[in-house]
């Protein structure tokens, strides 16, 4: 059966014309319908109400950053914040797109306060909870969506738009709704096993148990220098805690070990107490050992936290490439998100 997917369109608009100008090619290009309220003002509960009508209506859902916030509703949050959330609220497949270096957009399509970009800052973070996709020029943006649309459709089947003259009878409807019931019935499950950890891991060392680390560094006396092989006491969420961010979307090996050692010289206070490093100075080139990186990426990968990329690369390619999991995503959400404190009714770390 010929079908059109609906797909809604959510951006600040005066600042990415040429960008939704691309996505909405690449949509109309793939048979999907476009939507966008965005394009007309909402500023009133009566548009709000018609933006989530929209909403409703469509299959799926594209979130597209750039580096403005938006219009604020009277409670000071963007439109663009509120249709995300909106989506969330109703389970919408969502795929956001972020810009993949914030710094070099222009200043004219930038926030200009300080309450601005730190909104922006917590949208951005927020949107990094689901799918999230980076772009650099608008061609290119409207490549990622092409593709990541191709790909949801894969892995989230909706309903999407038929024409009448398709429909063959009232028992072949029922038939449609019964699949889809439990499509959604199957989709909630397997959502439900992607955050649970794998069968088994919980015989391994996790969470507050924790990993001496050794390494190398070099540090100095007043007369010469010296190669150290300090060592380093953390617990797997700590490191897991430092690392996690980078893997959101890829990690490239060397830069994961890269990671470990930046994690290690943020600790030259811990490593001057020990008895042999008190009389040195000017601590630097912090290595893992080998041993205990592998290790590290061993048990991350047997915890169910991360694993291999699968993205396809040219012949050349030889570097292993690390993602998180959904589970990984999962626990990076539960130890790094600020959660609030009911008693004092403030926000904590």
């Amino acid at each position: 059966m010929d079908k059109r997917y609906q797909v809604f369109v959510s951006s600040t608009f005066e600042d990415l014309q040429e960008e939704r100008k691309e996505v909405m090619q690449a949509l109309l290009e793939l048979d999907c319908i476009p939507a966008g309220m965005e394009l007309f003002p909402a500023s009133n509960d009566d548009q709000w109400s018609l933006i989530k009508k929209v909403i409703d209506d469509c299959d799926y859902y594209l979130l597209i950053i750039g580096g403005r916030y938006g219009s604020l509703n009277e409670k000071g949050i963007s439109y663009t914040q509120m249709e995300f959330e909106y989506a969330l609220e109703e389970r919408k497949p969502i795929v956001s797109f972020l810009p993949k270096d914030p710094d070099s957009i222009v200043t004219k399509k930038s926030e200009k306060s300080e309450e601005g970009k730190k909104k922006l800052e917590e949208f951005k973070k927020m949107a990094q909870k689901k799918m999230v996709k980076y772009w650099t020029t608008p061609q290119d943006l409207g490549s990622i969506v092409s593709r990541s649309i191709i790909k949801l459709i894969k892995d989230f089947p909706a309903v999407g738009w038929v024409k009448a003259e398709n429909i063959t009878d009232e028992s072949s409807i029922k038939e449609i709704l019964r699949l889809q019931r439990e499509n959604e019935i199957l989709k909630a499950e397997l959502l439900s096993v992607t955050t649970q950890a794998p069968k088994g891991s919980e015989n391994l060392a996790q969470g507050d148990y924790k990993l001496e680390i050794h390494f190398t560094c070099y540090a100095e006396d007043e007369k010469k220098s010296y190669t150290c092989r300090p060592t380093l006491i953390f617990t797997w969420n700590e490191i897991f805690s430092y690392i996690a961010p980078n893997f959101i979307d890829e990690c490239k090996e060397y830069e994961f070990k890269l990671l470990i050692n930046r994690l290690l010289s943020e600790y030259i206070d811990e490593i001057k107490e020990q008895p042999s490093f008190t009389k040195l100075k000017n601590f630097s080139d912090f290595v893992i050992n080998n041993e205990d990186f592998n290790l590290i990426k061993v048990q991350f990968k047997a915890l169910g936290l991360i694993k291999l990329s699968e993205r396809k690369r040219g012949v050349k390619e030889s570097t292993d490439y690390w993602t998180l999991t959904d589970f990984g995503d999962h626990i990076m959400t539960q130890l790094l998100a600020i959660r609030k404190d009911v008693k004092k009714d403030n926000m904590v770390p």
